[in-house]
């Protein structure tokens, strides 16, 4: 590998740490006890705050009201506490994953105890006992502006831990099902959680709902343009395309860092000493000429939104906060940066997206395929080869179009005059959520498409690996067959084989 390739996988370590904040909120992870230095700090932002109430300063959410009710005093701690997370119990529709409702715990219950938000230890660690045993609320994924930080689903999780809503179960093979709060804390030996406002604020004012999806979707989003990295080899070796298409030269010559790596890719899947088939052009259509060059600028768009998601993780999204023995009032809530990084991954993965399904396009036309018959069919007239599949992809991106539509361009004010600016991030995520779910598809589907080439150009059966695999789910097309299972489980096998080869170390 040349020196700047080998600086490619410097600059990609922002994806393998998200990688593992996935992996350490997975279901059997733990979260360790607060050390000395945590307890420390946590006890010097708590002796901040009762400072100024000593004094009798204004303490936002404490000795005053929420929102554009800061003007009216408050009272009660317990009281406010209670009011803040139900009065947020507005969020509606489907739940969030499971893993994402665990990732979204994990997210905040580390970040209260970074000591800027004043929460006791002792409140921690009845929150972190809990995660460790598995407690998992049920948090609906509509009805945050993300401005405040996502306090909708903060508040139904922090209602979940007080026994109201629902909880996610799992069973011994894997699958989950969703009980009454209550229930889920008794089975765990627990009484509902009471919140104080303190630990009520540093836990639903922050950006964890939002911050959770969008890691996952930056995972999901690296995962594709690792397999359309390999399908774009797979197909350009078996046409025969030019594999000078794909030297690193270009990319030295360029200096785009994560076009070495596409390409790098791109030529694993290419048989030393490949040549260009004399039928081919010198010039393959763009979608196959400049796959490294649309792939890269996408992994380069991820690396940096990995990077603004990485700090996100390891900061402190609270209000107010205690800095150096001062009590701070200001916004550290507002999900501006998780924001613009999600829609910055929807736009990116949308082009490696565009790039496969104009991809399949190539291989079903005669014009760009050499010759082959028209949508791949070995029985033109009567059968229709992947006409279907390929009309199902294009479908697929054009809604994918709509889903990643910036989120950040449709910000409307709220809550008087207090949210008047406002990153609507996890509807953004949401969104961009649903388009990977689609844009998978769309990876499927090539993946049908090449496996039909190899049948159609004669090439030998692969040993083992995954175009043995993809053989076996997608044999020769005898005769027209419904194929949206054969689609999804072509994803499934591109998607398993990328995320090894992310594991493995090729992401850096």
């Amino acid at each position: 590998m040349t020196p700047i390739a080998e600086s490619q996988g410097r600059e990609l370590t922002s994806s393998t740490y998200l990688s593992e904040i996935v992996w350490s909120a997975d279901w059997d992870a733990k979260i360790d006890p607060c050390d000395d230095a945590d307890i420390a700090r946590m006890r010097a932002s708590a002796r901040t705050i009762e400072e100024h109430l000593t004094a009798d300063k204004p303490v936002y959410g404490l000795t005053q009201g929420f929102g554009p009710l800061v003007v009216f005093d408050a009272e009660s701690e317990m009281e406010q506490g209670s009011s803040l997370i139900s009065h947020l119990g507005t969020g509606q529709g489907a739940p969030l994953a499971p893993d994402v409702s665990r990732l979204i715990l994990w997210l905040r219950i580390q970040n209260m105890r970074k000591g800027y938000s004043a929460v006791t230890p002792r409140f921690w660690q009845i929150l972190a006992d809990l995660w460790n045993k598995g407690f998992t609320p049920v948090i609906p994924r509509h009805g945050t502006v993300s401005a405040s930080g996502d306090l909708q689903p903060l508040a139904h999780a922090a209602l979940a831990f007080g026994g109201q809503g629902r909880a996610w179960r799992r069973d011994g093979g894997g699958r989950w099902t969703t009980v009454p709060a209550k229930d889920a804390l008794s089975a765990l030996g627990h009484e509902p959680v009471d919140w104080p406002v303190r630990e009520a604020l540093a836990f639903v004012n922050g950006t964890g709902a939002s911050l959770a999806q969008s890691i996952v979707n930056h995972q999901s989003a690296l995962r594709l343009v690792q397999a359309a990295a390999m399908l774009t080899g797979r197909l350009a070796k078996l046409l025969g395309a030019n594999p000078e298409h794909y030297d690193a030269g270009h990319g030295i010559a360029r200096g785009q860092l994560g076009q070495l790596t596409a390409a790098e890719w791109i030529r694993r899947e290419l048989p030393d000493g490949q040549a260009r088939d004399p039928k081919r052009p010198l010039q393959e259509p763009y979608s196959l000429r400049c796959a490294p060059q649309v792939l890269g600028a996408v992994l380069d768009q991820l690396d940096n939104v990995g990077n603004v998601l990485a700090l996100e993780v390891d900061g402190c999204q609270d209000n107010p906060i205690t800095f150096e023995g001062r009590l701070l009032h200001g916004g550290n809530f507002h999900a501006m940066p998780v924001g613009l990084a999600s829609d910055q991954t929807g736009l990116a993965m949308h082009m490696a997206v565009y790039l496969a399904e104009r991809q399949l396009g190539l291989l079903l036309s005669p014009a760009t395929n050499g010759d082959l018959p028209p949508m791949l069919t070995p029985r033109a007239g009567r059968g229709c080869g992947l006409a279907g599949v390929h009309i199902s992809a294009t479908s697929f991106v054009s809604r994918i179009r709509q889903l990643v539509y910036p989120s950040s361009l449709t910000t409307l004010p709220t809550n008087g005059w207090n949210q008047d600016h406002v990153p609507m991030a996890l509807n953004g995520a949401n969104s961009v959520a649903e388009a990977l779910e689609l844009g998978w598809l769309v990876i499927g589907s090539l993946a049908l498409g090449v496996a039909q080439l190899a049948v159609m150009t004669g090439a030998p059966p692969a040993d083992g690996g995954i175009w043995a695999e993809l053989a076996g789910i997608c044999p020769p097309l005898a005769e027209d067959r419904p194929m949206a299972g054969e689609v999804r489980a072509a994803r499934d096998l591109l998607h398993r084989y990328a995320t090894d080869a992310l594991a493995n170390g090729d992401a850096g």
